[in-house]
């Protein structure tokens, strides 16, 4: 269909995977799971509900009638409703204890758990992956000096695998966040209208035990150790605040890797992927644009904005529930998901594939680090029996010309000249370059890589080898 408005996270940037878990397939399915497991709890504790009608019930989760549902809900006006009657159209023995107790948001708001839950497994696993591969490049060129910059202005030296660590180490928190956020999610479990459960004091006539048994019951069956211990008629909209803040967490961490390569890229220092056959600019045929680099910073900044939306609508909802949620919900949370979907997914493809160019590195850095080397030259001049405060005066005052030769005329940074050429310093050019070898200047840069890789990275990697080893295509 070339005529109605189709997401860009389908057509052009989340996964099939990602895509399968908010479709409707995956959301009707999922309600229909949820009636099978509601039913047979209902039967162990007592109702009667017989093992053909479950049987009748589980024979048709996936086969769903769509048709007939949504003439359905054309008529009375609600989705749970609607997919009630359909199901009961398939399952004639069953249909009189389908949703038996249960109000809407027992199918909707569990639903919506299991698939935030499935997600951030997906993320996990993706974000998993982008750790490896930055972890891997971080190490590979832990040795190489690079300029290091404090307010975008070269300051020290690092190196390039240093660098690399600060971009690991936010992902480490991320990948903390995503964790918690699993395994601290709740079913809603079947609370009734208000959260009082008073439909099921009705069905089994007050007795405590087994409605406390009803919510274990389906919860084990939908993989949860539990349910959350108090609610209205949903679960708490805080809930979709908070893993959209984790998401968030994670748009922030790729961003910054994003500007930073884009950065990077404009030095010449290195670049993302570039395909044989692709097309940097349609004016300028020599550019290699960081397209996927900017990509990333443009999802980015969409999942960040759309994680505002969960938080006000738990901040808005009133008493035990207000409908005011639904629309936004459906839209925010799913597209928050497809966005760092489709950020991970572009990691992946640009770690796994980063050109590093050392020779402009070290040109670079070449053009810097006489300034930097100030402090070891005068202690050099020092030895050989200068005045420090002479000579710090005078390193100042060549610094400064220096610099003026290379701000407003474009020349060679001539500080070494500078020095060579003042008595008071009794060095020589030789001298001189003895001291100026970047890897003298990066300090602990390699082993902190080492370090940081051997305690933080490699244990988490370790744990999760079986799912180490993902690539990613782009679809464009």
């Amino acid at each position: 269909m070339h005529n109605s408005y189709e997401s860009p996270f389908c057509t052009r940037y989340a996964s099939d995977e990602m895509q399968y878990i908010f479709s409707a397939d995956k959301k009707f399915k999922t309600w229909r799971r949820l009636w099978v497991a509601l039913a047979k709890a209902e039967k162990t504790l007592g109702l009667d509900i017989t093992d053909t009608q479950i049987g009748e019930l589980e024979e048709n989760i996936d086969n769903i009638n769509y048709e007939e549902a949504e003439q359905r809900e054309r008529l009375v006006r609600h989705d749970v409703m609607a997919h009630v009657y359909a199901y009961g159209l398939q399952c004639p023995t069953a249909k009189g204890i389908i949703h038996l107790g249960a109000t809407s948001c027992y199918v909707g708001d569990n639903t919506d758990i299991i698939v935030m839950r499935d997600a951030l497994k997906v993320v996990r696993r993706k974000l998993l992956n982008v750790i490896a591969l930055l972890n891997d490049f971080a190490l590979k060129y832990k040795d190489l000096p690079a300029l290091a910059y404090t307010h975008l202005q070269p300051a020290q030296l690092t190196t390039v695998g240093k660098r690399a660590t600060l971009w690991l180490n936010e992902l480490l928190y991320d990948f903390d966040e995503v964790e918690y956020r699993i395994r601290s999610l709740k079913l809603l479990g079947s609370k009734g209208t208000t959260g009082t459960q008073a439909s099921f004091v009705e069905l089994f006539d007050g007795n405590d035990e087994k409605i406390r048994r009803l919510e274990a019951l389906i919860a084990q069956d939908m993989g949860f150790e539990g349910v959350v211990p108090v609610s209205g008629q949903t679960y708490s909209r805080k809930i979709d605040s908070q893993v959209l803040a984790t998401l968030s967490g994670i748009a922030q961490s790729a961003s910054k890797f994003s500007n930073d390569m884009r950065i990077l890229q404009s030095f010449k220092e290195m670049e993302e992927p570039f395909e044989k056959n692709q097309i940097g600019s349609s004016a300028m045929p020599y550019k290699r644009n960081p397209m996927r680099s900017e990509r990333i910073t443009s999802l980015a900044r969409y999942v960040m904005v759309d994680s505002l939306n969960p938080s006000f609508t738990a901040a808005t909802q009133w008493f035990e529930r207000t409908l005011d949620d639904s629309a936004n919900k459906r839209i925010s949370v799913a597209e928050a998901f497809l966005g760092v979907d489709a950020i991970l997914n572009i990691m992946l493809n640009v770690c796994d594939g980063i050109v590093v160019y050392p020779k402009v590195i070290e040109q670079r850095v070449m053009k810097e680090l006489p300034f930097m080397a100030t402090e070891n030259i005068m202690m050099q001049a020092v030895k050989k029996g200068g005045d420090r405060q002479v000579l710090h005066e005078k390193l100042r005052e060549h610094s400064l010309a220096a610099a003026k030769v290379v701000k407003e005329q474009g020349g060679e940074n001539d500080l070494i000249d500078r020095i060579v050429n003042d008595k008071a310093f009794k060095l020589t050019k030789e001298d001189i370059l003895s001291v100026l070898k970047p890897q003298n200047f990066t300090g602990r840069a390699s082993k902190q890589v080492e370090e940081f890789s051997m305690n933080c990275v490699k244990p988490l990697l370790d744990a999760n080898k079986e799912i180490i080893g993902e690539k990613a295509e782009l679809s464009v």
